[in-house]
């Protein structure tokens, strides 16, 4: 008589359909988050207002307003500080989309609740 190498896990055998099927759901659990992710906007925004960025929840740049009037284009200055600008913004949309990525994918990731410390195994090595 053989002795399955699985009874050590209880129950008296391995499940390897039921294993399967809750795979398939977490994959699907997590194409719907991104889908949802890719949908939201967040918005970056620097010196009051006069530079704003939209970033979908997935951090791609989705647009970008320059208020009238601030700057004129005709200064090298003014140009190089609107590129700064647009930057700031930028990091500061994209880190609002990291956040609500990781409390959207944390769970489904291998992460524990949001704003759980990871421990070994979850990325925490």
């Amino acid at each position: 008589m053989t002795q399955n190498p699985f009874d050590a896990l209880g129950g008296g055998g391995f499940d390897m359909n039921a294993l399967l099927q809750q795979a398939q759901q977490m994959q699907e659990q997590l194409a719907s988050a991104q889908e949802r992710l890719a949908e939201t906007v967040v918005d970056g925004t620097v010196a009051g207002g006069a530079v704003t960025v939209q970033v979908n929840g997935v951090g791609e740049l989705v647009g970008v307003e320059i208020k009238a009037g601030g700057f004129d284009g005709s200064d090298p200055d003014d140009l190089s500080d609107l590129g700064d600008m647009i930057v700031a913004a930028y990091r500061d949309a994209k880190g609002q989309a990291d956040a609500l990525a990781g409390e959207a994918l944390g769970p489904l990731a291998g992460g524990g609740l949001p704003g759980e410390t990871p421990g070994p195994g979850q990325l925490g090595f």
